[in-house]
């Protein structure tokens, strides 16, 4: 009786500990197994993100909760959603949702939705799958800059502040152009400054920038984000289809100064980097044209690449899908279960084809393809 009493209570303690460790395994498990993507099977144009992208994701690059907006634009009514109220809602902050009708609604914006850098520390902008962002082909859509005076300076080291944190999910932005802008330029659909910054679920249609230049792109453009943490990018598409791509004179897609980026699910393709001459820009050119989905330039930077697909990009000068210039030849390039193949153009690919980059720039590429 004693030993099946000494029995009973060793299995039980041994259920306990296996129990405890599960639990403790979970709870040191920072990743999300899926993100629920709304546009997945849209019924207007590509689908966000790559359909076999199937990479972990880190908790902090998961989907922001909105079951409790702060505002919500629109009252029901297509005719409710307007630029104005867009701009309010952005300019007040908090978590921004859409009740613009029950299918699929293009709000056209006649100048940019603007975030203030003291109305909230959190700004979320949930499309819900249904709202898309028009620049009408006329304005950028969207704009964040911590050092712009005339958005509030909140801090003194405004370049490297934790605020505001802008997550825009589950929307498109679609025929944004920036090239009326003289002073911050570049970034046809979003332009951002510090704080930080992360794009889920979302896409990026026709967005152009200034076609020529040598430091200057992006449907998204980004600078200094807060401690050097990166930009999440999961379940994104920039393009997607031919007559979908975004143009601009580098980085088709996305374009940054000194900042790291994390991609995650995403599918960039039919994006075009049309300046000419590269950076600096060879004599007698206007310079840029690299970059064809991703433009990387400044110190200190990583790049990482995983579950996504970069293909049919374009380029006159430098990096046909990627181009990674470190200055101070700092930072690396991670690339995991991805594919980069039939990028056009470009030269000075010395390890992989279609990435620019310096020789002595670590790389680590596993369980991918690039051609």
């Amino acid at each position: 009786m004693k030993n099946l009493t000494y029995t009973i209570i060793k299995s039980i303690w041994i259920i306990a500990l296996v129990f405890t460790f599960t639990n403790c395994s979970k709870e040191n498990d920072n990743t999300v197994p899926s993100i629920h993507n709304p546009l997945e099977n849209p019924e207007n144009g590509p689908a966000a993100g790559n359909p076999e992208g199937n990479s972990a994701i880190p908790a902090e690059a998961d989907l922001e909760d909105v079951s409790n907006p702060d505002v919500v634009v629109g009252d029901g009514t297509p005719e409710s959603c307007t630029c104005e109220a867009v701009i309010d809602a952005v300019a007040q902050g908090g978590k921004i949702v859409f009740n613009c009708g029950p299918t699929p609604h293009t709000i056209v914006m006649d100048k940019p939705a603007k975030v203030v850098n003291n109305a909230n520390p959190d700004v979320i902008i949930d499309g819900g799958g249904l709202i898309t962002l028009s620049g009408g082909g006329n304005t950028r859509i969207l704009y964040m800059n911590t050092c712009d005076p005339d958005q509030v300076w909140t801090t003194d080291h405004c370049q490297n502040q934790d605020h505001p944190k802008l997550t825009v999910q589950n929307i498109t932005f679609a025929d944004g152009n920036s090239t009326s802008e003289t002073e911050y330029t570049g970034g046809g659909a979003i332009w951002v400054r510090g704080g930080r910054f992360k794009i889920i679920n979302s896409r990026f249609f026709n967005n152009v920038c200034q076609s020529t230049g040598p430091d200057v792109g992006g449907a998204v453009r980004v600078f200094s984000q807060y401690n050097d943490q990166p930009v999440y990018v999961v379940n994104t598409t920039f393009g997607g289809a031919d007559g979908y791509g975004n143009v601009g004179s580098n980085g088709g897609g996305i374009s940054s100064i000194g900042v790291s980026w994390t991609i995650i699910n995403s599918l960039f393709s039919y994006n075009r980097a049309i300046g000419n001459g590269g950076n600096p820009a060879q004599a007698g050119t206007p310079g840029g044209g690299s970059g064809g989905a991703i433009y990387n330039d400044g110190n200190t930077m990583t790049l990482t690449i995983l579950g996504t697909r970069i293909e049919e990009n374009e380029v006159n000068a430098f990096g046909s899908s990627i181009i990674f210039v470190s200055n101070d030849h700092t930072g690396n390039i991670v690339i995991d279960n991805s594919i980069i193949q039939n990028n056009i153009g470009g030269s000075w690919y010395p390890v992989y084809p279609s990435i620019s980059m310096h020789s002595d720039t670590p790389i680590a590429v596993t369980n991918s393809t690039i051609e």
